[in-house]
């Protein structure tokens, strides 16, 4: 098959597009996004070099003060967040040592690097959030 020089450019242009998201890595999502599973969570700090993690429960109420901040956090900062629901994932609370909520994790490369427990202001999240952006 022989392709013409507009084939050709136009080809050239969608393996240069595929190698840059390739090098960039995954887009990172702009809302929390909500953990179904032991699975589902490996995945997720598996794809994302930085991600913070969220485990809350329905019945805190400074998990519900807390939402707001780490809603503008997941839209702003460059890192996924994650959100886990104590009561539906008891293991994975376990297995992270969550003895109170909002208990915040912050995972970098795949491993925790800080941990925060509960209310933490946009400022001190932030903060942290850059020391490991790098």
């Amino acid at each position: 098959m022989v392709m013409n020089e507009d084939e050709l450019d136009q080809l050239r242009a969608k393996r240069r597009a595929e190698l840059e998201e390739r090098l960039q890595g995954p887009s990172i999502p702009e809302s929390p996004v909500h953990i179904n599973g032991l699975a589902h969570f490996t995945e997720q700090i598996e794809t994302y070099r930085l991600a913070l993690i969220d485990f809350h429960a329905d019945w805190c109420g400074p998990c519900k003060m807390l939402e707001p901040t780490i809603e503008r956090i997941a839209t702003d900062a460059d890192l996924t967040v994650l959100k886990v629901d104590i009561d539906r994932h008891q293991q994975l609370a376990t297995d992270h040592a969550v003895r109170g909520v909002p208990t915040l994790i912050l995972y970098v490369d795949g491993e925790p690097a800080e941990r925060l427990v509960g209310v933490q202001d946009e400022t001190t999240l932030v903060n942290l959030i850059d020391r490991y952006r790098g």
